[in-house]
C-alpha cells in the first residue's frame, strides 16, 4: 500500500464533498473545485470518521503510482477551499513596477512598452508597495501556473539580478567580466 495512499483525508466544518461515479466534488468557503479520478483508484466518504478514503482496485505498476498522487491531489483540494493557497513574487530593478487595475495588473518592466495581466477565473492578483505581486486562489495547480507566467514576463537576468523572482528564491549571480590588469597598457 502506498503510505500516501492510505492515509485518509479529514474534511474540515464547511466542507462539503461529493462523489459522482468517477467525479469528486468538493465545495467550501474559498469555492468549488472538481477532479475526474483516473483508473482502478476510488474515492469514497466515510460519513463515521468524516473522512475521504482512497483505495486502489488492482496492483499493478501504473495503479500503485498514481494512488498516492491521488490521494495528495484531493488533500490539495480539500486544503485549497478551505485555506486557499498564495504565492509572492518580488520585483527588482531600477524603474521596475507593477499597479493594480481592477482585477487586473499593469507591469512596468523596462521594455517600450507596458505589460498587462489578466488573470484567470478563480485566481486573484493583489500588489504591495509597487514591488510585490501575491497570487491567491483555491486551485493549487492554477495559482503556481499563474505564479511562473508573471516570472516568465521578465526572467530574473544573471549579471545583477534585476526581474521578477518569487520571494525567498536565491538567485546565483555571475561575476561579469574581470577586469585586465598590465597587459596591453600601451606606451
Amino acid at each position: 500500500m502506498s503510505r500516501i495512499g492510505k492515509n485518509p483525508i479529514a474534511i474540515p466544518s464547511g466542507v462539503k464533498v461529493k462523489v459522482d461515479g468517477r467525479k469528486i466534488v468538493v465545495e467550501g468557503p474559498k469555492g468549488s473545485l472538481e477532479r475526474e479520478i483516473p483508473g482502478p483508484v476510488e474515492v469514497a466518504v466515510d460519513e463515521a470518521r468524516k473522512a475521504i478514503v482512497v483505495t486502489r482496485g488492482a496492483e499493478d505498476r501504473e495503479t500503485r503510482a498514481i494512488h498516492g498522487l491521488i490521494r495528495s491531489l484531493i488533500a490539495n483540494m480539500v486544503t485549497g477551499v478551505t485555506d486557499g493557497f498564495e504565492k509572492r513574487l518580488e520585483i527588482r530593478g531600477v524603474g521596475y513596477r507593477a499597479e493594480q487595475q481592477g482585477a487586473n495588473v499593469l507591469f512596468r518592466l523596462g521594455f517600450s512598452h507596458d505589460t498587462t495581466y489578466e488573470p484567470p477565473e478563480g485566481v486573484t492578483l493583489s500588489v504591495e508597495n509597487n514591488l510585490i505581486i501575491v497570487v491567491r486562489g483555491a486551485d493549487k495547480r492554477a495559482v503556481g501556473h499563474v505564479a511562473a507566467e508573471i516570472r516568465s514576463l521578465r526572467p530574473v537576468e544573471a549579471y545583477k539580478g534585476k526581474g521578477i523572482r518569487y520571494v525567498g528564491e536565491r538567485i546565483r549571480l555571475k561575476p561579469g567580466k574581470a577586469a585586465k590588469v598590465g597587459a596591453d597598457l600601451g606606451g
